[in-house]
């Protein structure tokens, strides 16, 4: 199985074209105004246009209410819905099925006890992706180049695709691979040369990092 790759937080027309061009398989769009990745609609709706089905559309958004989640899909029109705040097991089929899309929860971690609520999502949503979890003083929950003890997801199966998140970067992606196993990971403020603003030649570095570690992973797979 390949590895999916996720680009997110992408803001401008250029640095998205390097994400396509890069082989990214999903690239994702932040409708949160604390984030410094925060889109407005007239932009989501170019850079939407722009894709082209070249890789699947990911619309995040942070407890987001049902009028502003109609506001995103109609400006973007994504493939797949992030749900990246505190949207409850309930708040979670009930976007499913209002808006006939794919979520994706994102899960915080940070001890043990927080991989409890995975089998309770996993039964409901499409995907997960896990990320550390913010301090409690941050404002926002993503997005802050911050990783979490890997070693936690050390055999984890939630029997649906998941993403790692989280402070990941060309530096440290082929460990958090192989320590995890995940089939998928998703990074952001480890691509950028200042928050918000992606760096072309990182993106390109990661995705190949990333590719690489996965290739990697599976011939030793192979060999065992």
């Amino acid at each position: 199985m390949s590895l999916l790759v996720k680009i997110c937080g992408l803001t401008a027309p250029e640095t998205l074209d390097v994400a396509l061009e890069a082989g990214a398989d999903q690239v994702g769009f932040v409708f949160f105004a604390p984030s410094p990745r925060n889109l407005g609609y007239e932009a989501a709706r170019a850079l939407g246009r722009r894709v082209k089905g070249r890789a699947a559309k990911v619309a995040l958004t942070v407890d987001a209410t049902d009028e502003m989640l109609g506001e995103v899909i109609d400006a973007l029109r994504p493939d797949m819905l992030q749900l990246h705040g505190t949207e409850t097991p309930e708040r979670v089929v009930a976007v499913r099925t209002r808006f006939g899309l794919p979520v994706m929860k994102a899960l915080p971690i940070a001890e043990r006890a927080d991989l409890s609520p995975i089998h309770i999502y996993a039964k409901i949503a499409d995907r997960l992706v896990f990320d550390a979890r913010p301090p409690k003083d941050a404002t926002r929950p993503g997005g802050l180049g911050r990783p979490f003890d890997w070693r936690l997801l050390e055999n984890v199966n939630p029997g649906i695709p998941f993403l790692l998140s989280g402070g990941l970067d060309i530096g440290n992606v082929a460990d958090a691979l192989v320590i995890t196993r995940a089939p998928g990971v998703d990074v952001s403020s480890g691509v950028e040369r200042a928050p918000g603003v992606k760096d072309p030649d990182k993106i390109r570095a990661f995705v190949r990092a990333a590719r690489a570690a996965h290739a990697a992973r599976n011939r030793v797979a192979s060999r065992a």
